[in-house]
């Protein structure tokens, strides 16, 4: 990450999936009423800053939950919602034939698969999906093209490969990175912080 840049980093709201714990990835599922409210509290944390923000990017994820994130939070903020480009390179990690199962049930559904993660959860990769290697290369190809301080609506996986590249983490530690959707991550290359 070039320094003086900082990034504004938003996790999409809270969807049903989340609140039942199943595997998302890239499947398109909306926001729910809790994760539209914790969509509006950022984009209130926001506006606070927003004289800091006046020359600021904003970037999201295609799939549907980041893009509502981002057009609630310009909302809040007083910004027209639709101003904001789309940026393929930060989707959620893909999960593959994990996508729509319960986290709780996968031991018993795939226990060959759960057993290998547990081994090594971050080079692992899922039947027709992604490891968290591969999320790192394609949200760090992205960090290295931004110039300019910036607010991203993107999801949880890319959240933890961009604190793990920028801050210089043992990429072991990376999946177990905490992702909350009701604080807003600060980045730069000196460090980070939430609000």
């Amino acid at each position: 990450m070039r320094d003086g840049i900082t990034l504004y980093f938003v996790r999409h709201g809270e969807t049903d999936w989340n609140a039942e714990r199943r595997y998302q990835g890239q499947r398109d599922i909306p926001l729910n009423a809790k994760g539209r409210e914790q969509a509006r509290r950022n984009g209130q944390t926001l506006a606070t800053a927003a004289a800091t923000l006046f020359a600021a990017k904003f970037v999201a994820s295609p799939l549907g939950r980041a893009r509502e994130t981002m057009e609630i939070l310009r909302a809040e903020m007083g910004l027209p919602v639709s101003d904001y480009t789309l940026e393929d390179r930060l989707k959620e990690l893909s999960y593959g034939t994990w996508e729509g199962q319960l986290q709780d049930e996968l031991p018993q559904v795939d226990p060959g698969s759960w057993s290998a993660r547990s081994l090594d959860p971050y080079r692992w990769r899922p039947h027709g999906g992604e490891s968290y290697a591969d999320l790192l290369k394609r949200s760090a190809g992205w960090l290295a093209s931004v110039e300019h301080d910036t607010v991203v609506a993107s999801h949880g996986g890319v959240s933890r490969c961009l604190r793990g590249h920028v801050l210089g983490l043992d990429p072991a530690s990376i999946p177990e990175l905490e992702s909350p959707q009701d604080r807003v991550l600060v980045l730069t290359s000196r460090g980070m912080s939430w609000l």
